[in-house]
């Protein structure tokens, strides 16, 4: 464990991309089987744990410290992992040496329900705190430590010399702690494993800036709305179905109604869509969905799942991604007349002669609920991750309000000692109140944005304007004014005010703005996405 923590501390005060694939090379080149396989796929959020839920944790260290102490610690603190890692008693002799990292993945996950507190207890008698702490994050899941599993599979692949896009392709047919694959990276034979169901490897595209009109040909490019909906890929043989994120997350157990539907063979790219009668409906109700292990039947009935797709990667067993896309759009059409497949449907191509026209196409999506558009080349094949040039994203310009500060909680890793999280609010009329008096409603809540040197600020200034504590949450005195950028809003049955930001992140602090001045829910309102 202790080479595991010294990753993870390591990682999170590492901000830079270069630098974090630096450490990750060093760490799987000198770490043996099986330990770097299973800090791989705990980087990489596929090691399956025992649930250790916060409340197991947190009894845990109740039962050796006192729980008042453990209670002003953690609010103290605000992170129950670093405050359990730090306040643990060190015991008068240690019941063993430090263990590995495969000794305690194993031990867990081999320990009954009823032994995993007894086990937790003795293995933290035996670390010290950070690797305590890496510990807990093991057992909780989400690392924090700003590694993604692409970020952690490119380190495999510059570090060994294979190709990135074969082991993202291997990587869904393999399981944890991937002696196999590490086995074939550092020169051995390549894993045997069906790849008919594996995840492929996903195409990106770059911002478009608008200087990169004038190398940019219209007749050589096709145009299609960027949908406001979530990236899958959907894949269908006879063995099976699956439905991947953009990550290669499985996401058949919140959407159960899309892999019933799937009743034909073939690898479909598109956008995942909350959609009644082909009419997309706002993301909150897809967000609903997403995460879930299990769906009601009348989320189900409400929400229904549906997919607008971009492009065909393979038509039954047949890989087409080396066609050029104008082919394999064709390709889809027909596909999809011959398949007439329920719950999918195509994202129609957008038909445009000069830039200026486009232009105008973009800026008029904004009130039908959509990002924007994709601009992309006829005779780009489909290449695995962001070349620049074949595939192009332009968003609309972002909209902005001025808020109110309300709430602020501290964030996690290298933040959990800054108020980083910060929930802000928009003026309504408060029906409590006087006639005319006006209350605020939260309408957003945003944790970037802003730099470093204004996250001290805004830190110094929640600490002097407290005025509750709810657990970790601050309120502040209503009187900081941040201006919020955010890509659209939506009406929002979940939310006091009714409506909820879509992306919102801090634009800038204004010092210089009566609150009383800020802007009103009604405002924010007038500029949802319609309801269809």
């Amino acid at each position: 464990m202790r080479a595991f923590a010294d990753l993870l501390e390591t990682l999170v005060h590492t901000p830079r991309r270069t630098r974090k694939l630096a450490l990750l090379r060093a760490y799987f080149r000198a770490t043996p089987d099986p330990d770097r396989g299973y800090a791989l796929a705990a980087l990489a959020g596929t090691l399956e744990m025992p649930s250790l839920t916060p409340s197991v944790i947190r009894g845990v260290a109740q039962a050796r410290v006192d729980p008042r102490l453990f209670a002003l610690s953690h609010d103290f603190v605000g992170d129950l992992a670093e405050t359990v890692a730090l306040i643990w008693p060190d015991p008068p002799t240690p019941p063993g040496p430090p263990p590995g990292l495969s000794e305690t993945v194993e031990r867990l996950r081999a320990a009954s329900r009823a032994a995993r507190p007894g086990l937790l207890d003795e293995l933290f008698d035996r670390l010290d705190p950070s690797a305590r702490f890496a510990l807990i994050k093991l057992c909780a899941g989400g690392m924090r430590v700003g590694v993604s599993a692409r970020l952690a599979r490119t380190a495999l692949a510059e570090e060994f010399g294979r190709p990135l896009s074969r082991i993202e392709e291997l990587w869904f047919a393999l399981s944890p702690p991937y002696a196999d694959l590490f086995a074939w990276l550092e020169g051995g034979e390549e894993p045997e494993a069906d790849l008919s169901l594996a995840f492929r490897p996903m195409m990106l595209a770059n911002p478009l800036e608008p200087e990169r009109f004038e190398t940019l040909a219209p007749a050589d490019h096709i145009a299609e709305i960027k949908w406001d909906g979530v990236r899958v890929q959907a894949a269908a043989t006879r063995a099976g179905r699956r439905l991947y994120s953009r990550a290669g997350e499985d996401l058949a157990p919140a959407f159960p109604d899309i892999l019933a539907a799937m009743d034909w063979q073939g690898c479909v790219d598109g956008e995942l869509l909350v959609a009644i009668d082909g009419a997309p409906r706002p993301f909150a109700e897809l967000q609903a969905r997403l995460g879930r292990k299990r769906v009601t039947a009348k989320m189900l009935a409400e929400a229904p799942a549906h997919i607008r797709a971009y492009d065909l990667l393979h038509d039954g067993e047949r890989d087409l991604r080396a066609l050029p896309l104008a082919e394999r759009r064709a390709r889809l059409a027909a596909w999809i007349e011959t398949h007439a497949p329920a719950r999918l449907d195509l994202s129609p191509e957008i038909r445009f002669e000069t830039w200026d026209q486009l232009a105008a196409l973009r800026d008029a999506q904004r009130a039908e609920g959509q990002e924007g558009l994709m601009v992309k080349r006829r005779d780009a094949p489909y290449a695995a991750g962001r070349p620049i040039g074949p595939w192009w994203k332009w968003k609309r310009d972002p909209l902005s309000a001025d808020c109110v500060l309300m709430y602020a909680q501290r964030g996690h890793g290298r933040r959990s000692s800054y108020y980083s999280d910060f929930t802000f609010g928009a003026w309504e009329p408060d029906p409590e109140g006087p006639p005319g008096a006006e209350r605020l409603a939260p309408v957003g809540k945003a944790y970037s944005g802003f730099t470093d040197a204004e996250l001290v600020e805004l830190d110094r200034w929640v600490r002097a304007h407290m005025t509750q504590r709810f657990g970790p949450v601050r309120a502040v005195e209503q009187a900081l004014v941040v201006e919020v950028a955010f890509d659209a809003v939506q009406i929002s049955r979940r939310h006091r005010s009714g409506v909820a930001m879509r992306f919102p992140r801090i634009k800038r602090i204004r010092w210089d703005k009566p609150a009383d001045e800020a802007d009103r829910v009604e405002t924010l309102r007038a500029l949802a996405a319609p309801q269809g």
